[in-house]
C-alpha cells in the first residue's frame, strides 16, 4: 500500500466514507498508518466501514448540508490527542434532474450537499490544523463533470459540481496562504453508490427515498475507485493540485475541456 511520509500516526477525517471513494480514501489512508475518523450521515455506514478498517479507525455522524452540525462535529474532534493533518471534503450525492423543470427540494438537496457542505466541512475543520506540526492537507472531490459542459440526463448534478469545483479551487488559494496544501480530485465514473445517494436523504430534502436500481448499471460496470489511489497518494506527497482520474470509458475528457475552451475563446472580443 503506498505510504504517505509524514502523516503516519496523524489524524485523517474523511467525509461521506460509507461507501464508493469515501470509503476507498478511509481504508487507504489507515492503510497508510493514519488514524482515520470514517464519517457519513448514515451512522450504520460509517460503523460499518470503521469497523472493517478496525485498529483505531472510528465513526462520526452528522449532515455537512448543516453548518451547525460541522461546527459541533469539529468541536468534537478537537478532543482527540492526535493533530489533524488530512481532511477530505468528499461528500456528494448524485441529483437525476434537469435544471429547468427541476423540483425544489431536488435542487435545494444536490447543492446543499454538493456545495454547502463542502465550504461547512472545509470552514469547520481546517481551524483544528492551525497548530498542527508537520504536513497538512486538505482533499476535495469534486467530478469530471465540472471540466465539461454540463449537458446529458442529470444536468444538475453536472451545474452542482461545477459550483463544488469553482468553491474548491477558491479555497485551494485560501488554504496555500495558510501553508496548508490541497489536491482538487475530479474523478470520472467509477464504481461508486453515488447513483444511490437518494438513500439518504434527510426528511428536509423530502425525505428517505430509493433510486431504480436499473439505473445503476453503468457504475456496476465501472473500474474500483480504489485504482485512483495510487496517483491520490503522490498527488499528496507531492504537496496537491488538481487531479483528474479518468477511466478508459471516459477517455475524451480532455477533448470535451478542449471544445468548452474553444466555445470560451470564440465568444471573446476586444472592446
Amino acid at each position: 500500500m503506498t505510504q504517505l511520509p509524514g502523516f503516519e500516526n496523524r489524524l485523517a477525517l474523511v467525509t461521506g466514507a460509507g461507501d464508493g471513494i469515501g470509503a476507498m480514501l478511509a481504508r487507504s489512508l489507515a492503510a497508510a498508518g493514519m488514524t482515520v475518523c470514517v464519517q457519513d450521515i448514515r451512522a450504520e455506514a460509517a460503523e460499518r466501514v470503521a469497523s472493517e478498517i478496525g485498529g483505531s479507525a472510528f465513526a462520526m455522524a452528522f449532515d455537512v448540508s448543516e453548518r451547525d452540525a460541522c461546527f459541533q462535529a469539529a468541536q468534537t474532534l478537537a478532543q482527540r490527542p492526535e493533530p489533524l493533518s488530512l481532511l477530505w471534503a468528499n461528500a456528494g450525492v448524485g441529483v437525476g434532474s434537469s435544471v429547468l423543470e427541476g423540483k425544489s427540494h431536488i435542487i435545494d438537496w444536490g447543492f446543499s450537499v454538493n456545495l454547502y457542505g463542502l465550504i461547512w466541512t472545509t470552514q469547520a475543520f481546517v481551524p483544528l490544523m492551525a497548530d498542527t506540526s508537520g504536513p497538512r492537507h486538505v482533499g476535495f472531490t469534486a467530478s469530471s463533470a465540472a471540466l465539461r459542459a454540463p449537458l446529458g440526463k442529470s444536468p444538475l448534478y453536472a451545474v452542482s459540481k461545477h459550483a463544488t469545483f469553482a468553491a474548491a479551487e477558491a479555497m485551494t488559494h485560501e488554504l496555500k496562504a495558510q501553508g496548508i496544501a490541497s489536491t482538487l480530485l475530479c474523478p470520472g465514473l467509477f464504481n461508486t453508490e453515488i447513483w444511490d445517494g437518494a438513500k439518504a436523504r434527510p426528511d428536509r430534502f423530502g425525505g428517505p427515498r430509493r433510486m431504480d436500481p436499473a439505473v445503476a448499471t453503468p457504475w456496476r460496470e465501472a473500474a474500483d475507485p480504489v485504482v485512483m489511489w495510487p496517483h491520490i497518494a503522490a498527488k499528496i506527497t507531492a504537496g496537491g493540485g488538481l487531479l483528474v482520474c479518468a477511466p478508459k470509458s471516459e477517455a475524451d475528457i480532455a477533448e470535451r475541456w478542449e471544445e468548452r475552451a474553444d466555445w470560451v475563446r470564440g465568444a471573446i472580443v476586444e472592446v
